[in-house]
């Protein structure tokens, strides 16, 4: 079956040059293009894409409110890549904790953005350890309410470990290897801990270990 993607970016020719690169692909379909976040919301709502690749600065409802409405409404239906030129971290930290399921620099070469697409359609989320973690270390410095300290304690003690291990943005082999256990294993935990914090994919709970202290920066 097809990965189905939206389009959203308020510059026309960067939606044709993603759906070219998108649609050389056999196993990718390019079912819809919104030029604003308004359009980007109503578009995810009717045609409930796998991936939407939304721009984070756009007119008409920018793509940080777009994502929040989309991630609330759809649930795990859509999941959004937010593409930017990091000109707005802020930006980009506030669109992860909205629900976002990773990014991408727009000037990617194409092979990245049609690996964003798969990797997060399959239900995982792009983690570039690089820049993500100093856009989670710089704006992870907030009050954090009771009830995320109380979800945090509720991990048993290698769930802990596995979290702060992927907030230092290692991969399930990565894990696996410092832990010395399978792949399999390491997936068994990632889904026990998700499910005990209630997140949906990897890029909330590196969040959350920031802003629960559970990781520092610079840790």
């Amino acid at each position: 079956m097809s990965i189905t993607v939206l389009l959203a970016d308020d510059q026309s020719m960067v939606r044709a040059g993603f759906r070219m690169i998108l649609e050389s692909e056999p196993d990718i379909e390019v079912i819809g293009e919104a030029a604003d976040g308004e359009q980007a919301a109503a578009a995810t709502r009717r045609l409930r894409p796998d991936v939407v690749l939304m721009d984070i600065q756009m007119p008409g409802g920018d793509g940080l409110e777009a994502t929040r409405r989309i991630t609330q409404r759809t649930g795990p239906a859509s999941r959004v890549v937010i593409l930017t030129t990091f000109e707005r971290e802020d930006y980009v930290f506030e669109a992860l904790q909205a629900g976002a399921s990773g990014f991408l620099l727009k000037n990617a070469p194409p092979e990245r953005l049609v690996d964003a697409v798969r990797v997060v359609a399959a239900g995982d989320a792009l983690l570039a350890p690089s820049v993500t973690r100093r856009i989670i270390e710089q704006f992870a410095r907030r009050p954090v309410e009771a009830e995320v300290h109380e979800r945090v304690a509720s991990l048993t003690q290698r769930e802990r470990e596995v979290l702060v291990l992927l907030a230092s943005g290692k991969s399930n082999s990565e894990l696996a290897a410092e832990l010395f256990v399978s792949e399999g294993t390491i997936k068994t935990h990632l889904s026990s801990l998700l499910a005990k914090l209630g997140l949906r994919d990897r890029v909330q709970a590196v969040v959350l270990a920031y802003e629960s202290g559970l990781v520092t920066p610079g840790r």
